[in-house]
């Protein structure tokens, strides 16, 4: 098929007798539902790629070619999730003073949703590890390597800027992404468990505040901090 193929007519209507050929962008979108969807009906058991494959409307050979194995694609879906709930600040939320720059850090662009699916895959990555270390060390990329890198990156702003003196940006940084951490181990080992998203926030907002004082950093009163953050970008 030529590129000319897949145009639409001068009125920008899609020929009529030929397919939409989808981007690679676009078939990924497609996996990721399929993968979340069948989760929901049958467990991590259900998720085969002959499985996905027939839910996303594509040949197992076009899965292969797009993620190469079954791990690559559930830790693309878990990159995916944890991708859309935390992004970097834009350069306006930059400029913000060091306490609201992190709180919008941590203020999730969209909901989490169920913990079910991605503590399916860590316990997969767990149950690999000896075999297939790479799974396990990319799933500590996608999650707690990620987040301390976001931190650390305003610890070392604000210090430039004088914000907070001179300190350890990578031991901070380590130290608020262990305060902030939801218990995750807790939830791999008690089935019953999930965390709360209400609890969830009260944790980072109290992490917050204590971490802040212990770096001396200046701070405003609770309610400024948190009732007068730009929403625009958000």
């Amino acid at each position: 098929m030529t590129s000319a193929d897949n145009l639409d007519d001068k009125h920008g209507r899609a020929r009529a007798g030929r397919p939409k050929v989808l981007s690679i962008c676009e078939r990924k979108k497609l996996v990721l539902v399929a993968v979340n969807d069948l989760f929901t009906e049958g467990g991590i058991d259900g998720l085969t790629i002959s499985a996905i494959a027939k839910r996303a409307g594509m040949s197992r050979r076009t899965l292969y070619e797009i993620f190469g194995d079954r791990e690559t694609l559930l830790l693309a879906y878990l990159d995916d999730l944890v991708s859309r709930c935390l992004q970097p600040l834009s350069s306006d939320e930059q400029e913000l003073p060091l306490n609201d720059r992190l709180r919008l850090l941590f203020q999730a662009r969209t909901e989490w949703g169920s913990w079910d699916l991605p503590l399916a895959i860590l316990r997969l990555a767990i149950d690999s590890s000896a075999e297939a270390p790479s799974i396990g060390q990319r799933c500590l990329e996608i999650g707690g390597r990620r987040v301390e890198a976001m931190i650390r990156e305003e610890l070392e702003r604000a210090v430039a800027r004088g914000e907070v003196g001179k300190l350890d940006t990578a031991i901070a940084a380590a130290i608020l992404r262990d305060m902030i951490q939801v218990p995750v181990v807790d939830a791999l080992l008690d089935n019953t468990f999930r965390p709360d998203a209400k609890d969830r926030r009260a944790r980072t907002e109290l992490a917050l505040d204590i971490f802040l004082a212990g770096i001396g950093s200046e701070m405003v009163s609770g309610a400024s901090a948190r009732g007068k953050i730009p929403k625009a970008s958000r």
